[in-house]
């Protein structure tokens, strides 16, 4: 399974420049939060594979503009293709606003996932917009990461963390990938291209399409 990743940032290589081709291969797009709702919709248009996202802490707009076509997983477990899929979108609280919750508050909402999460028998892929606590996450409290997405993926042992939030460009040598134990972790900033089945995905040599 060919997944593309994006976050942060709208790829003008898609908006500005699409080219229908681009997207050949891939077989599912995942967003990680903080796009306009619009991009997921043209995407969800011009691809013929299911577009997932959960919200980031600048997603106020999906109240009102939710992007069509399109499937949000936060706090959902959605199964593609047989992989078990986990949506926990939003950031570290840190003014008012929605989206943004404190560790206790994300940590009740991974609790209500434990029925679904016994029923599913765990989970593949964890999606979310902030990293984890000290995994590519910064100092300040808004790119704060959350402990309890490490929680999650020593119990269940997810294939794939998927994040966004923390920019590539911000200059604080935040990575494409990392690695948690056996949990591949991959910051999806701007857009990025992997194969689900790959073994090996550090020694990827181009992340993007």
């Amino acid at each position: 399974m060919r997944i593309l990743a994006i976050a942060d940032e709208e790829s003008k290589s898609f908006w500005e420049f699409f080219d229908k081709s681009k997207l050949q291969g891939v077989d599912l797009i995942i967003s990680c939060g903080d796009l306009d709702p619009r991009y997921l919709s043209f995407l969800a248009t011009f691809a013929a594979v299911p577009v997932l996202y959960v919200h980031g802490n600048h997603d106020k707009m999906y109240e009102k503009t939710p992007p069509e076509g399109c499937i949000c997983i936060d706090d959902k477990i959605y199964v593609h293709d047989g992989v078990r899929i986990v949506g926990l979108g939003g950031s570290m609280r840190y003014s008012e606003g929605p989206y943004q919750y404190t560790e206790w508050q994300m940590k009740q909402r991974v609790a209500r996932l434990r029925f679904q999460l016994f029923r599913k028998r765990g989970f593949d892929i964890l999606v979310t917009h902030a990293p984890a606590y000290q995994l590519n996450d910064g100092r300040d409290l808004p790119h704060q990461g959350f402990q309890v997405f490490l929680n999650l993926i020593e119990k269940y042992k997810p294939k794939y963390f998927l994040h966004g939030h923390v920019h590539l460009s911000y200059g604080r040598n935040h990575k494409r990938y990392d690695k948690y134990r056996d949990t591949h972790v991959i910051n999806a900033y701007e857009r990025c291209i992997f194969d689900y089945e790959d073994e090996h995905p550090e020694r990827r040599e181009t992340w993007q399409i």
